[in-house]
């Protein structure tokens, strides 16, 4: 078990670890990304990996948006929402797509 503090490491000797989570102290909703490097027994020290967590409201619909990381000029691509769900044990009838510019 681990309390995670955003950009503070925690260093276990497994490979596994618990994100400790209590009624007081939540995740809030939405996407929370995790970071791993390990380190052999010659102090060296991998590359890092990361993944996200969504942490999905129990009532309404989560968005999982997907799409390539990058596209060729001029080409088109797909935009993929099928990973999307409702944690409540509602069905996902519908997609609203919006352009939002470049960042």
């Amino acid at each position: 078990m681990a309390d995670f503090i955003i950009n503070t490491e925690v260093k276990t000797d497994t490979p596994t670890v618990e994100v400790t989570i209590s009624p007081s102290n939540p995740l809030p909703l939405g996407r929370h990304s995790f970071r791993l490097v390990v380190v052999d027994d010659s102090g060296n020290s991998s590359i890092p990996d990361e993944v996200v967590v969504i942490v999905a409201d129990s009532q309404n619909p989560t968005a999982v948006l997907s799409a390539p990381r990058s596209v060729g000029f001029g080409s088109s691509f797909n935009l993929d929402g099928t990973r999307s769900f409702d944690a409540g044990g509602g069905r996902v009838v519908s997609y609203l797509w919006t352009y939002l510019g470049q960042p």
